[in-house]
């Protein structure tokens, strides 16, 4: 296996001073500089730390160092646990925000009312690890630094992942789907707007009829009793 034993440097000095296991070998299991194995065999390092017993612990056996001990080539493997523990719940909490970041959480926050609305204050918290007072502070303008607040990504601010975002994103747009029958202010077709509307042609029926004859005699009576009432 790889990985190495529990307590590396406490293991190294119980196993310099209990076998007889070259520097690399020793070097090798702990997965440690074989120059601070021979630190740690000269006194220079590792002063004070009490050796560990491998064997004791079910990390190694007296046979696997046997074989490291008659041959100086051989690699000492670690032993499987016979201990298997139960997988820990994941903890449900706030986010943890390095304190040097704590004070771009704020511009963080701006930055995701402006570009992302739809997002939950819940869902805010969960990203830049805050609480949901800041969240209505920044977004009344009623925080303590609001005139000097600027958005930014908290992706680029390194107070989430961009995976993360997009996931919160993505849960709000289904929880707030848009209205498949409005699909916003859009031009209308080229078809639409080139196309000419048919000019009016008088069919044979409506040239019939046209009584000339009629249309001037209606003129004429117009004209007579115009004249009357001059």
């Amino acid at each position: 296996m790889s990985n190495a034993p529990l307590m590396p440097k406490a293991t190294a000095v119980w196993l310099l001073d209990n076998t007889a296991l070259t520097f690399d070998q020793v070097a090798d299991f702990t997965k440690m500089h074989p120059l601070e194995i021979r630190a740690i065999a000269d006194g220079d390092a590792a002063q004070g730390i009490k050796g560990m017993d491998p064997i004791s612990t079910g990390q190694l056996s007296r046979e696997e160092i046997e074989k490291g001990e008659n041959d100086s080539n051989y690699r000492l493997r670690l032993q499987e646990t016979k201990v298997t523990l139960p997988p820990q719940p994941k903890r449900k909490g706030p986010r943890y925000t390095p304190v040097s970041r704590r004070h771009e959480r704020p511009s963080a926050i701006l930055w995701l009312l402006r570009n992302h609305p739809e997002l939950k204050d819940a869902q805010i918290m969960r990203l830049v690890g805050t609480t949901k007072s800041t969240i209505a502070s920044v977004r009344d303008r009623t925080h303590w630094n609001t005139s000097a607040l600027t958005p930014m990504d908290p992706v680029t601010l390194g107070l989430c992942s961009q995976i993360e975002l997009d996931f919160e994103v993505q849960r709000a747009a289904k929880e707030k789907p848009v209205d498949a029958a409005y699909g916003g202010a859009t031009l209308l077709p080229a078809s639409e707007t080139t196309r000419k509307e048919p000019e009016f042609e008088p069919t044979e029926k409506a040239s019939d009829d046209l009584n000339v004859d009629a249309v001037f005699a209606k003129l004429k009576t117009l004209g007579g009793k115009k004249q009357e009432q001059e």
